[in-house]
C-alpha cells in the first residue's frame, strides 16, 4: 500500500494542543444530561442507551480518565455501566426501548435487537480494560446471539431501529449494528471468539458483513475497518487497503472530512442531492466536520497507519484546531434536519464528534 510517511508536524505538538480536561467535562455533562432527560427514561428506573451519546462516551471517557490520571471510573461511567448491567439482568422483564402506542409494530423487535448489541458492546469494552469477561457480559452476549437474524436478507445481522435518521437509525444502519457486534466480539477478553458455542453465530456474522459489503456507504465500511482492528479475520488485506484508500481519497484540502461525503459515497442523482440537502430541505454545510474527521482519523490509526503519516497528521491537526476550548466540544451537525446547536437534541452529533475526536487525538499521543 503506497502511503506517504511524511510528517506534517510533530505528533507531540498535535497531542498537546487540545484541552483534555475540557473535553472530559463536556462529555460528562452531556452524559449526565442524557441520563436525566425525560425522553430517555425507561421502565424499572433505567434509561435508553443511545448511539449518539452513550456509546461514544463509553469508548472515549476511559481514555480521558487515563490521560487525566484519574484513579477510578467517573460517576457517569459507573451509572452507565450499572444501567446497562441492570437491563441485561432484567432482560426478560423489561419493556423494549420503543414499544406501544405511537410506534409501528416492528419497533419493539427493532429496539430489542439494537439494545442487545449496544449493551454487549459497552460491557465488552469495559471488560477489555479489566482483562476478564464478566457474568453480565456473558449474559449480554447470550441475549445478543438470541436475537441474531437467521433468515432473510439480514441473515447474520440484528433487527435495528429505523427512524430514517442517518447515520445510526436508518435503512442502512443494520450493517453499522453488525460492525458494533463484531467489535464487541473482538474486544471481549478471555479468547471469547474461540468459544465453540458461538462459532455458528460468528460465521453468520462474518458472512453477512462480507455479503453486504459492496452495498455499504463509505461510513459503514469505516465502521468495519474499526471492527477489524480487534478482529483481523473480518477483512482481507486487499479489502482493508481498499477502505483505507477510499477514506484517504475523501480527505479535504484542510485536512478534515465531511460526513455527507462519507454517508453518501456514490454518484447517483440521489446520493449527490443528499450531499447538499437535508431531508427537511435545508442545505448541508459544505465543509469538514468533527464527527467525520474524528471517525476517519481514528479508523486510519486503528488500521495500523503510523502516526507520522502525512494524511493522519493533517486529520489530527484539523481536530486540534477545531476544538471549542471554552466548552470542550467539537461541533457537528445533523444530516437529517437543521437543529438548534445549543439544544439537547442539537448536541447529539457534537456528543459523538467530541468522543471520536478524543479517540483519534488520544490514540496519536499514546502509540
Amino acid at each position: 500500500m503506497a502511503l506517504s510517511l511524511a510528517c506534517s508536524r510533530p505528533a507531540a505538538t498535535v497531542a498537546n494542543s487540545w484541552d483534555q480536561k475540557a473535553a472530559a467535562s463536556y462529555l460528562d455533562q452531556r452524559e449526565s444530561a442524557w441520563m436525566a432527560w425525560p425522553g430517555a427514561a425507561r421502565d424499572h428506573g433505567t434509561f435508553c442507551v443511545s448511539c449518539h451519546t452513550s456509546v461514544p462516551y463509553a469508548l472515549a471517557r476511559p481514555l480521558l480518565r487515563t490521560a487525566l490520571s484519574e484513579n477510578s471510573l467517573s460517576p457517569n461511567e459507573r451509572r452507565l455501566l450499572d444501567n446497562v448491567a441492570k437491563r441485561v439482568r432484567l432482560w426478560k422483564e423489561l419493556e423494549p426501548f420503543y414499544n406501544g402506542e405511537g410506534y409501528d409494530a416492528q419497533k419493539a423487535n427493532e429496539s430489542r435487537g439494537t439494545e442487545a448489541v449496544v449493551d454487549t458492546f459497552i460491557l465488552a469494552s469495559y471488560d477489555a480494560q479489566n482483562g476478564r469477561l464478566s457474568d453480565d457480559t456473558r449474559a449480554a452476549f447470550d441475549n445478543m446471539w438470541g436475537l441474531q437474524e437467521t433468515t432473510g436478507e439480514n441473515n447474520g445481522a440484528w433487527p435495528w431501529l429505523q427512524f430514517d435518521l442517518e447515520p445510526w437509525e436508518a435503512n442502512d444502519s443494520p450493517y453499522y449494528g453488525a460492525t458494533l457486534a463484531a467489535l464487541a466480539v473482538g474486544m471481549a477478553p478471555g479468547n471469547y471468539r474461540s468459544a465453540p458455542e458461538v462459532q455458528h453465530n460468528l460465521e453468520m456474522l462474518r458472512e453477512y458483513l462480507d455479503r453486504e459489503y459492496a452495498q455499504q456507504s463509505p461510513l459503514n465500511r469505516v465502521s468495519l475497518l474499526l471492527a477489524s482492528a480487534k478482529w483481523p479475520e473480518l477483512l482481507s488485506q486487499e479489502r482493508k487497503e481498499s477502505i483505507i484508500h477510499e477514506v484517504l481519497a475523501k480527505q479535504r484540502r484542510d485536512g478534515g472530512w465531511q460526513l455527507a461525503s462519507l454517508q453518501w459515497g456514490g454518484w447517483s442523482p440521489i446520493t449527490l442531492l443528499h450531499r447538499w440537502i437535508r431531508e427537511d430541505g435545508t442545505p448541508i454545510e459544505g465543509k469538514s466536520d468533527a464527527y467525520a474527521t474524528g471517525v476517519a482519523t481514528f479508523a486510519l490509526e486503528q488500521s495500523g497507519i503510523p502516526r507520522t503519516n502525512a494524511e493522519v497528521q493533517r486529520g489530527l491537526s484539523w481536530l486540534a484546531r477545531n476544538q471549542n476550548k471554552t466548552e470542550g466540544l467539537w461541533e457537528a451537525s445533523s444530516l437529517n434536519k437543521r437543529r438548534n446547536s445549543s439544544s439537547n437534541v442539537g448536541r447529539f452529533m457534537s456528543d459523538a464528534a467530541t468522543a471520536y475526536a478524543v479517540l483519534a487525538l488520544t490514540e496519536s499521543s499514546t502509540r
